[in-house]
């Protein structure tokens, strides 16, 4: 059976979480960035971040980071400003077998320091961490054939039933939400 496979992308608070805590959950999964603008276009969906829910979603994950030992959360002041970038780079390091190296420094810097992840430095800073060339890494992330890989595993992860990040698509089953990893876990190895 193929392993498990673990959809995120870097502006979700909610993948955040999810990532802090999927390798004592889940680490056989595969770790794939998808770009969430373009799933959420595809559903019909936007952002709770724009929506009325955005006070009581902020407390809930910060309440959540806090249960789970993680720092305090910093709300960044914008989203990133070039989303495409960051999941294009977490594509590279994806490729390299180095997903969770890059990303979960991004979600940090993102989620607890306040950066925009998608800055060049912050890129190249994440790329050196997770122990790759930074500006050969950065080249072939502003390569069509990348850009064409996030979008089809975005239109992938839409086709298994995800309909936000994070979610594991396990068993032919989409378990979305940070709050589902043990029910992943539990599919899993059923």
């Amino acid at each position: 059976m193929a392993p498990p496979v673990f959809y995120y992308d870097q502006a979700s608070a909610y993948a955040w979480l999810a990532a802090e805590r999927i390798d004592g959950v889940l680490p056989e999964a595969e770790w794939r960035p998808i770009f969430l603008p373009g799933l959420m276009k595809i559903n019909g969906r936007t952002s709770w971040f724009l929506g009325d829910e955005r006070e009581a979603r902020m407390a809930e994950i910060e309440e959540r980071a806090a249960r789970y030992g993680l720092p305090p959360v910093r709300w960044p002041q914008a989203w990133p400003q070039a989303p495409a970038n960051l999941g294009r780079a977490a594509t590279v390091a994806a490729n390299a077998g180095r997903a969770a190296q890059f990303a979960v420094p991004a979600f940090r810097a993102y989620y607890v320091e306040g950066l925009d992840p998608s800055a060049p430095e912050q890129l190249e800073r994440f790329f050196s961490g997770a122990g790759m060339d930074p500006g050969a890494a950065l080249e072939a992330a502003a390569g069509q054939d990348v850009k064409d890989q996030l979008r089809a595993a975005t239109d992938e992860a839409h086709a298994a039933g995800v309909l936000g990040v994070p979610a594991v698509v396990t068993g032919g089953q989409a378990f979305w939400g940070d709050d589902r990893l043990e029910e992943a876990a539990a599919a899993a190895r059923a």
